[in-house]
């Protein structure tokens, strides 16, 4: 007979209830308690209360990883108010236009996050401001009443909007219901026993899907937990050997992260697997952690669209099939069903055979979701993800696929991380550029010894006609390559 789960409101109610001096987070050396917790939700919801803002009005909320932030995040679930969900770092100029398009009642924000830009564009559509500071809220002066025009035609269910990803097209606000995130993503999490677990290290994104889907459930099954504003290996690093962890997880850039570091093998002993997702990893990476360290990686895959992960590498299936298997994200999970498609006539293809990626999840509902992203799945079920189909480069008559070159750079020695991208070309329409990250101390190649090695591995279409070393690629919060951020070092240089 199956479990009757309470409402997420009652849930986070109930956390937000416990022993005022327990402590619940730790975030840069300091611990804090469940009563600092609560203290920061009370004082948000009196003072969207006292802005005026309707009972159903949505709020946005720049959610950085700060337990203020977590606190707001609770608060907010707690008395139903849905949540629309914007990127934290961004410039003040792009979060005022977003701002200016969605026209919330309320926003909530850190206090470096209100620019001067956002402020105005606050005032002008009337929309209340709160500050998040280090563990207490306060109205913004001057931008304490809600005046904001709600567009309220209906009251659908209380619910976080996320941004997707772009995995089923161009990024777009996605909803996620309560009772979705209560029933999936809390209900099993809660049965899970364990006398006393150690600190959970939270480091992915509150503003994002894989921050939800892990921060809400710990916070709710009452596990302390480490909090990251941004990771960093050496955080990382240090979480494992203070509290010994059986399950860790890294994101993927941070497989190669530990590698660089040379981090001891002792020093990870006590790990006896290693999730990630989010990214594709990259092989040689992969390997690499798995024969330095004999810890496992576990990879899966999902997307904000199906509301989070749809297929896994369990513990279980590495064990059989790990190297028969090596590079497959598992397989399907939450009762999802996969299939590859023909992009050309639409016809699902056999295994084995490459084709685009679709999806049904039943928490989603029984329709087949289309992805962006090239797969095979095997005879055995098992999922092979093989790039982005919407990242192709078009150099004159050839279709070059970012991944493919990206791969073969990896393989040289030096190389540590890569991103290739394709740039405009009067006469071929796109050419492909790289920008590479080096390993710690290796001497730095010539472009003519990259292209001899490139030439080895891929076709000459293949080989960038422009290159940049840089000390750091860029990266967002999730670690992920900041592909914006890689085009606009060859747009500066074009300026």
């Amino acid at each position: 007979m199956p479990v009757e789960i309470a409402s997420l409101e009652t849930l986070c109610a109930q956390a937000l209830a416990r022993p005022p001096a327990q402590p619940v987070i730790e975030f840069q050396g300091e611990w804090r308690t469940w009563g600092e917790i609560r203290q920061v939700a009370e004082r948000l919801a009196a003072l969207i209360d006292a802005s005026g803002a309707e009972a159903q009005a949505p709020i946005a909320f720049v959610a950085r990883n700060r337990p203020s932030a977590i606190a707001a995040l609770l608060g907010l679930i707690a008395r139903g108010r849905t949540i629309r969900m914007l990127y934290a770092y961004q410039s003040g100029a792009a979060l005022a236009r977003d701002a200016e398009r969605i026209r919330p009642a309320v926003l909530v924000a850190a206090r470096e996050d209100f620019s001067d830009e956002l402020i105005c564009v606050l005032r002008e559509q009337g929309t209340a401001a709160i500050v998040l500071s280090e563990m207490d809220a306060g109205a913004l002066p001057g931008l304490e009443q809600s005046r904001a025009d709600a567009l309220l035609q209906s009251a659908p269910p209380p619910r976080i909007e996320l941004l997707t990803s772009g995995t089923t097209g161009p990024p777009k606000r996605f909803a996620i219901a309560f009772d979705l995130i209560a029933r999936h993503f809390v209900g099993s999490s809660l049965m899970q026993a364990s006398a006393e677990p150690p600190p959970f290290l939270l480091f992915m994104p509150l503003g994002n899907i894989s921050g939800v889907y892990t921060t809400i459930p710990v916070m709710l099954r009452g596990q302390r937990a480490v909090l990251l504003e941004r990771f960093t290996v050496s955080a990382w690093h240090e979480h494992v050997l203070r509290y010994r962890p059986r399950i860790s997880g890294l994101p993927p850039a941070g497989v190669q992260m530990a590698l660089d570091a040379d981090i001891p093998p002792a020093d990870l002993a006590s790990i006896q697997s290693l999730g990630t997702g989010a990214a594709p990893l990259d092989p040689t990476a992969h390997r690499a952690f798995e024969e330095r360290y004999g810890i496992p990686i576990l990879l899966s895959y999902g997307a904000t669209e199906f509301a989070g992960p749809v297929t896994a590498m369990t513990a279980e299936l590495h064990a059989r099939w790990g190297k028969q298997k090596f590079g497959s994200v598992g397989r399907p999970i939450a009762g999802a069903e996969l299939r590859t498609i023909d992009p050309d006539t639409g016809k699902v293809l056999p295994p084995g055979q490459e084709g685009i990626l679709e999806v049904t999840v039943p928490r989603m509902g029984p329709e087949w979701i289309r992805t962006s992203d090239i797969a095979v799945i095997d005879e055995d079920g098992f999922l092979f993800h093989r790039g982005r189909a919407d990242g192709a480069i078009m150099r004159g008559g050839f279709k070059l696929l970012p991944e493919t070159i990206e791969r073969a750079l990896l393989l040289h020695d030096a190389i540590s991380a890569v991103a290739v991208l394709g740039l405009p070309d009067q006469r071929l329409g796109q050419v492909p550029a790289a920008v590479i990250q080096l390993k710690p101390g290796v001497h730095r190649p010539e472009v003519a010894d990259l292209e001899a090695h490139l030439r080895r591995h891929v076709y000459a279409t293949h080989i960038p006609v422009a290159w940049r070393i840089v000390e750091e690629l860029p990266r967002t919060p999730s670690l992920k390559i900041d592909r914006p951020a890689v085009r606009r070092l060859f747009e500066a240089d074009a300026t």
